[in-house]
């Protein structure tokens, strides 16, 4: 068991000598969005990036399977690597796993849950749009976080069951169409008595990964609300007076327990490929990456 286990012991850049390591875990490239704005904030920070590929996307998985897989591999984690935090950079991970890791690990971990406060805040027409992923969609908390702070806000729920799997096809080096892009997007666009959407949350990792080209292909400007900078700014004040890691001075490291994203993803974000993890989550990972692929995307 590691010592952090409870009642037991478009931007590059390297990490610096005497410095701390923070842990960034996704079910994708997606907590790369995330990665990076942990970089602004935390310059002087190594960081150790794991993503779970071999089941890619989490949309099949049961709630208790899901939890238990990121928990186990969190466990092989943290038996070898040494973060001074945790970052669940995976919206629909975190409105599932954030209590028992919380139980089990002690050291600060921040989620990622869909930016709702933030966009009640801005919006002027009182019409928003949350864009997720079907299994973000349909979790009680997705649903407590309108209710609690959408105030006379009225929110569209859009589970897109592809744009996530898209841009992990743009990423691998494969070609994407605006068509395809702006089908996932669209029903966030709601015409109403006349209002229309002027705020748009992004509530999944991976879209501010192509946020360019959703602001070329939407249908008239709106804001769109990317948590990554809230998360990196709660992570440098939870990791505030953090001594370095055994790790220090070792590279941006990518860990995956499948495939391996194209070398040039890797490169812009100034990560290198990290081995001698997760051979115990392999041994799993067929069956449940095959079912996560029968299922629609829900990351």
């Amino acid at each position: 068991m590691s010592p952090h286990s409870a009642g037991k012991a478009g931007w590059t850049r390297q990490a610096l000598g005497n410095s701390m390591r923070i842990l960034v875990f996704d079910s994708g490239v997606g907590g790369l969005s995330v990665a990076r704005e942990i970089g602004k904030a935390l310059p002087d920070a190594g960081m150790d990036y794991v993503a779970d590929l071999a089941v890619f996307p989490y949309g099949a998985l049961e709630p208790d399977v899901l939890i238990e897989r990121v928990v186990s591999l969190m466990d092989e984690a943290f038996a070898v690597l040494d973060p001074a935090a945790l970052v669940i950079a995976c919206n629909t991970a975190s409105t599932l796993v954030l209590p028992p890791l919380r139980a089990r690990f002690k050291l600060p971990i921040v989620g990622t849950v869909p930016a709702v406060k933030p966009a009640a805040e801005h919006s002027r027409s009182r019409l928003a749009s949350v864009l997720a992923t079907p299994g973000t969609v349909k979790r009680d908390y997705t649903h407590d976080l309108i209710e609690t702070f959408g105030g006379d806000c009225r929110f569209t729920l859009v589970g897109s069951g592809a744009l996530a799997g898209l841009v992990e096809r743009q990423f691998s080096g494969e070609a994407v169409t605006d068509t395809e892009l702006f089908a996932e997007i669209a029903p966030c666009f709601v015409e109403e008595e006349g209002r229309r959407t002027d705020t748009v949350v992004l509530a999944c990792t991976h879209y501010p990964l192509v946020l360019d080209r959703l602001k070329a292909l939407a249908p008239w400007p709106v804001e769109w609300i990317d948590p990554a900078p809230a998360i990196a700014r709660r992570v440098a004040t939870v990791t505030a007076g953090a001594g370095p890691s055994r790790d220090e001075g070792l590279p941006l490291r990518f860990f995956s327990t499948g495939r391996r994203p194209a070398r040039a993803m890797l490169d812009a974000f100034g990560f290198v490929e990290g081995t001698g993890l997760f051979s115990a989550a392999a041994e799993k990972s067929a069956d449940l990456g095959s079912k996560a692929g029968k299922a629609a995307l829900s990351v």
